[in-house]
C-alpha cells in the first residue's frame, strides 16, 4: 500500500511538474535562438534569446524588439511557422516614414539602439583572410563571400572605426543610400515609389479604423484584408467587391504593427512584407542567456 501511494504521488508531482512547465512557456517565457543576421550588432546568429511572453497581454512599447510568426508563411498552422526577430519601431495607429535611411514616427525621429548598423563597404589587402579578419571583430560570417577582397558588411561607426585600424583592411567606406523605386519593397505598385532608405509615409492600421478603399491604395491593405483578416476581394468591371459586396470602405478588424530590423540594410522586415498582426507576436525579447561570441 505505501509503495502504491508513493507512485501515485510521483505521478503527480509529475504530472504537476509538467503542467507549471506548460503554463510558464505559454504565459510567461520561452527561448528561441536567433538565426539570421538582421538585428546585428545588437543580436547576433546564434544568441539564445529568453523570450517575455507577458507583455503580449500587459503591452507592448515602442521601440521593443519583438519574437513573432513569421506573416509570410501563411499556408502553415501558426504555432508551425519559423519565429523571427526584429523591433517594433510603429505601433497601431502610428505614422512611420523613413527618410534618407532614418526613421520618423509621427513626424519625429524616435530613440535607436546604439548597435544600429548599415551597409559599409570593406576592402582589404592582398593576401588578407576575409574569415579570420571577420572572426576577429565578431562579424557575422554568414555574409561572407568566399575568397572576395571586397565585403559588404552591417557595421555602425565604432564597429566602422575598429576595421579603419586593422592590419588587413585598405579602406571602409558607408554604402550609398538606396534611390528610385524598387518592386520588391512594400506593397511592390508602380503607385508608391519607395526603397528601404525613403519609405512612406503610411499609417499602421489599429482595429477599429476605418480605411477608404479604391484602386490606389488597394495594395496597401490587399493582404490585410484577404489574408490577416480572411476576406474575399474581387472585382465586377471597376467595382471594387468584398465578400462578393461593393467596397468602399473596410473597417479594420485587428491591431498591426511595423517593425525593423536594427541591420538595416541586411533586413526583410515590414518594408518588404508589409504590416505585422500584433496577434503573430509571441513575446519581448529579453536578456541574452548565451551568445555564440562568447
Amino acid at each position: 500500500m505505501a509503495a502504491r501511494l508513493a507512485r501515485n504521488s510521483g505521478l503527480q508531482a509529475f504530472f504537476l511538474a509538467a503542467a507549471a512547465l506548460l503554463l510558464l512557456r505559454a504565459f510567461v517565457i520561452q527561448f528561441v535562438t536567433v538565426q539570421s543576421t538582421s538585428m546585428f550588432a545588437t543580436l547576433k546568429p546564434g544568441d539564445l534569446l529568453l523570450v517575455e511572453r507577458w507583455p503580449v497581454w500587459t503591452g507592448l512599447k515602442r521601440g521593443d524588439a519583438v519574437v513573432f510568426r513569421d506573416p509570410l508563411k501563411d499556408r502553415a498552422p501558426m504555432l508551425r511557422r519559423p519565429l523571427l526577430v526584429k523591433r517594433l519601431v510603429a505601433l497601431p495607429g502610428d505614422t512611420v516614414e523613413i527618410r534618407r535611411g532614418t526613421l520618423y514616427v509621427n513626424g519625429t525621429r524616435p530613440d535607436e539602439p546604439d548597435g544600429l548598423t548599415f551597409s559599409h563597404l570593406v576592402r582589404m589587402r592582398k593576401g588578407a583572410d576575409p574569415e579570420t579578419m571577420l572572426q576577429r571583430h565578431g562579424l557575422p560570417v554568414e555574409l561572407l563571400r568566399p575568397g572576395a577582397l571586397v565585403q559588404e558588411l552591417p557595421l555602425n561607426e565604432a564597429l566602422a572605426r575598429l576595421l579603419e585600424a586593422d592590419s588587413d583592411v585598405v579602406s571602409v567606406a558607408p554604402m550609398r543610400l538606396a534611390s528610385g523605386a524598387r518592386p520588391q519593397i512594400f506593397p511592390y505598385s508602380p503607385r508608391y515609389a519607395w526603397n528601404g532608405d525613403d519609405f512612406g509615409p503610411l499609417a499602421v492600421p489599429r482595429s477599429g479604423d476605418t480605411l477608404l478603399i479604391d484602386a490606389d491604395n488597394l495594395p496597401l491593405y490587399d493582404r490585410l484584408i484577404s489574408i490577416y483578416e480572411g476576406h474575399r476581394i474581387g472585382n465586377s468591371g471597376n467595382l471594387l467587391l468584398l465578400d462578393g459586396l461593393p467596397m468602399e470602405r473596410y473597417v479594420v478588424e485587428q491591431d498591426y504593427g511595423f517593425v525593423l530590423g536594427d541591420s538595416r540594410h541586411f533586413s526583410a522586415d515590414s518594408r518588404y512584407w508589409g504590416f505585422l498582426p500584433l496577434d503573430h507576436i509571441a513575446g519581448r525579447c529579453g536578456p541574452v542567456l548565451l551568445s555564440k561570441g562568447d
